[in-house]
């Protein structure tokens, strides 16, 4: 299956897209934050990114869904900054990374390093917290394309996405990789300062299967176009869960592949955060995959450890 931006690239809607994405950082509104700082003069909002993109690591990933690695690993590009700023982030240094504190790069830069992924035998490009950096990463696409770049783009995102800001990717994004993290306003308001969090993941999410429906896997086992929700288990709110599974079983489609995440760990900024001081309820993953199940979802990601512990010993 050829990867969506390369029509878009030949059909010059890509380069439209980009032109309509830059006006945007001139006041941004790309999240539901909606800053409106101008990033084009190096004013930084809740993210923390001016104009261009800084990138903490990059490299074959292991530890992503089995249809995302593979053989060869997902390449993924882990942004700096965010636009949500969980306190319990488990890459709290990056998102909450002070200005320029990671590598800074440019359009060409960037298209350069999702070549380089490619080259090593990553099977797609997994920009991990791209949600505040749309106009740069379509910025740096043709770039990528002259160079050869061919594999599925993987938007790997926190959920706080606008429809308006997601619609300049219609066409452009193979995969899209949302996490619902909350269903409560309270818990989204205590976690991350977003009362507004489960509306726009609901909305951002709908939109997102609009685009590219239900996940695609081909003979290979890997993913090549389509939608897959992650939803990260946190202390106490199973009930939270619940809903959120509800929502993707009714609202979106029993065929939704689902990740639920049982790595929740004690991290980041929790001081305040009694509950969080404590790890997810032992039968809290089981109970939320019978749950799952109950609803109709059957496309449930299952980790196969033995196959990760013979990539990571391989490479």
């Amino acid at each position: 299956m050829e990867s969506c931006y390369l029509k878009a690239w030949r059909s010059g809607l890509l380069e439209k897209r980009i032109a309509g994405s830059l006006d945007i950082l001139g006041s941004c509104t790309l999240c539901p934050r909606n800053c409106g700082v101008n990033r084009l003069a190096d004013e930084r909002g809740m993210c923390r990114i001016a104009a261009r993109v800084e990138v903490a690591s990059c490299g074959p990933h292991f530890g992503e869904e089995s249809v995302l690695v593979g053989e060869h690993g997902s390449g993924t590009i882990f942004f700096c900054g965010c636009n949500l700023l969980c306190v319990f982030c488990q890459n709290f240094d990056i998102s909450h990374s002070e200005p320029e504190s990671c590598t800074v790069l440019d359009d060409e830069q960037l298209g350069s390093l999702m070549v380089s992924l490619q080259q090593q035998g990553c099977h797609n490009i997994n920009f991990v917290t791209p949600t505040h950096v749309i106009p740069q990463i379509l910025a740096a696409l043709p770039y990528a394309i002259e160079k050869g770049l061919t594999v599925p783009l993987v938007y790997n995102s926190g959920g706080y996405d606008k429809v308006s800001s997601l619609l300049l990717l219609d066409g452009i994004i193979d995969i899209y990789m949302p996490d619902f993290k909350f269903w409560e306003n309270s818990s989204a308001e205590r976690y991350a300062n977003a009362a507004d969090y489960p509306e726009f993941a609901r909305t951002s999410i709908i939109e997102m299967q609009r685009q590219v429906g239900n996940l695609q896997i081909n003979s290979a086992g890997l993913a090549e176009r389509g939608l897959l929700v992650r939803h990260l288990l946190m202390p106490g709110a199973l009930a939270e869960t619940e809903e959120i599974l509800r929502f993707l079983a009714e609202n979106i489609a029993k065929e939704c592949y689902v990740n639920i995440m049982d790595q929740y760990r004690p991290c980041g900024n929790i001081f305040d955060c009694n509950l969080l001081q404590e790890g997810v309820e032992p039968g809290d993953h089981k109970a939320a995959l019978k749950l799952a199940r109950s609803f109709g979802l059957s496309r449930l990601d299952q980790k196969d450890f033995g196959k990760l512990v013979k990539q990571l010993f391989r490479t």
